[in-house]
């Protein structure tokens, strides 16, 4: 499937305000002064073949990044931390051993990864102000990133636990969407999906606890995989936010995203989840065969009585479209997702209250998030445990859309609304802002008590240019025919020819 560079760029609203974030941080080192925007980083892939085929350097490569990601920090705030130094001396020695004939998935290649994850040498701070200290090793993700080549640039910004769809927080401001800085890219991996958006980097890892790869994906124009629980390991977390939480790539095209996926995929010894490999890459330029795809508007209860925007309605009635015009069977229908969410909140609040509690200083947590560790504290033990013993009901019950109904993919907005604005949700109560992202983001979050797969792509722009998605949903261990799909309707479609504004 096509892997094309772009060559136009979408028009977008240009009234936005620009707010300054603070400058990014490189342990031991102040900020660096403020250079000229290069031109957005090649994709994953093509920048992996002009390597291969000497056109360019790894130096080159992580040097633009750099540049890139230092000239946007003041209007972005796409970045944490960086190891500028490091990546340096990093894409150094990957130039020479391209030079000496070394080949590997991603040798040479700028990535960032969010700041949940460890770096060895960096703090993790996952949103949260304070001091934290330098994390000893990588994690396992980051292990397999540098075992496939892969140069590790930066740490990207969270919101605080990854709790919301928005990225902001008094520890780092707010980070901006590159179609529209009055706008959130969304959360919580919005950092990493503000760094791919505005080609800073070619690709980044997020992570995904209730739509937090799909949702930002969704709203910078992106590819974004929630693969299979237990496909990227979470190591050093054996099982993180009670099971819902795992990591996924943010890119630009799918066939970057399953080139990431490919790299990182795999268990640590310790991991609980170990599902068999699958191969990605192989998957984004396969076929896909005719499938049947249910289209559900109706997302589950949240008592908010959300529904899609018109404007996401209408990219994603036009996807759906898209998709009967490429010879596949759309049909609606209602999965049955009961009260999943009675599963949902006692294990997501006790995954926050578990890295909450590690925090050492509490008093530096927001309000909201110290409310959601009171809960969690409640809900902990017996109440989480029987919320995880409905999940093998949970499959069945929601399964029997493909199992029984015989439907291969369940298509559905990813959001039900564009990007909100920066702001939107400051000064709301613990109470205010869940019932307002339950509103905006109703579609993601009951695929992370599955643990199965799905697939956020590009739907369409609102009249206003904010980008906005739907996405692709299989039953367990569906990732590859996601990808394949995914891949059809991007040479169809191709949205990698729309870039932000420079």
């Amino acid at each position: 499937m096509s892997s094309a560079e772009p060559t136009e760029a979408e028009p977008t609203e240009a009234g936005a305000t620009e707010q300054t974030g603070p400058a990014v941080r490189e342990s031991g080192r102040g900020p660096r002064p403020a250079a000229p925007v290069p031109s957005p980083l090649p994709g994953l892939a093509e920048s992996a073949r002009r390597l291969a085929d000497a056109t360019t350097t790894s130096t080159a490569l992580v040097t633009d990044a750099l540049a890139r990601i230092e000239a946007t920090q003041p209007t972005l705030n796409a970045f944490r931390h960086l190891r500028a130094e490091a990546a340096l001396a990093e894409a150094a020695e990957a130039d020479r051993r391209l030079a000496a004939g070394e080949r590997l998935p991603l040798l040479g290649v700028p990535v960032a990864v969010k700041d949940d994850t460890d770096v060895a040498g960096l703090p993790t701070h996952f949103g949260c102000d304070g001091e934290r200290p330098p994390a000893g090793s990588d994690s396992e993700a980051v292990r397999r990133l540098r075992a496939a080549g892969a140069v590790v640039v930066g740490k990207t910004n969270s919101c605080e636990l990854g709790q919301w769809p928005f990225t902001e927080g008094t520890a780092f401001g707010a980070t901006r969407n590159p179609w529209n800085t009055a706008h959130t890219p969304g959360g919580s991996s919005g950092g990493s999906a503000a760094a791919v958006a505005a080609g800073l980097v070619p690709a980044a890892l997020g992570s995904d606890g209730a739509g937090s790869v799909r949702i930002p994906a969704a709203w910078t124009h992106l590819v974004g995989i929630k693969p299979q629980r237990g496909r990227i390991s979470v190591h050093p977390h054996s099982d993180s936010f009670q099971g819902l939480t795992v990591n996924g790539p943010l890119a630009r095209t799918v066939a970057d995203a399953a080139l990431l996926l490919d790299a990182v995929a795999g268990a640590h010894p310790e991991d609980f989840h170990r599902p068999p490999a699958v191969r990605a890459a192989d998957a984004a330029r396969r076929d896909p065969g005719r499938l049947r795809i249910a289209l559900a508007w109706r997302p589950p209860l949240t008592l908010t009585g959300a529904g899609p925007d018109p404007e996401v309605r209408r990219a994603v009635t036009a996807l759906a479209d898209t998709l009967a015009r490429l010879g596949h069977h759309v049909e609606e229908a209602r999965p049955r997702y009961g009260l999943i969410g009675l599963a949902f909140v006692p294990r997501a609040t006790a995954g926050i209250a578990e890295f909450a509690a590690r925090h050492p200083e509490p008093a530096l947590l927001d309000p909201r998030t110290r409310s959601a560790l009171r809960t969690g504290t409640r809900l902990g033990g017996r109440v989480v445990r029987a919320a995880r013993a409905r999940e093998v009901r949970q499959h069945r019950r929601i399964g029997a859309l493909f199992d029984t109904s015989g439907f291969d993919v369940l298509l559905t907005p990813t959001t039900a609304a564009p990007p909100p604005r920066i702001g939107r949700f400051d000064d709301l109560s613990a109470w205010r802002t869940d019932v307002a992202m339950a509103a905006a983001c109703p579609y993601a979050w009951p695929w992370n008590v599955l643990g199965w797969p799905g697939v956020n792509v590009p739907a369409a722009f609102t009249r206003s240019g904010l980008p906005v998605g739907a996405q692709l949903l299989g039953p367990s261990r569906s990732e590859e025919r996601l990808i394949a799909l995914a891949a059809q309707l991007e040479d169809d479609r191709r949205w990698f020819e729309h870039r932000p504004p420079v």
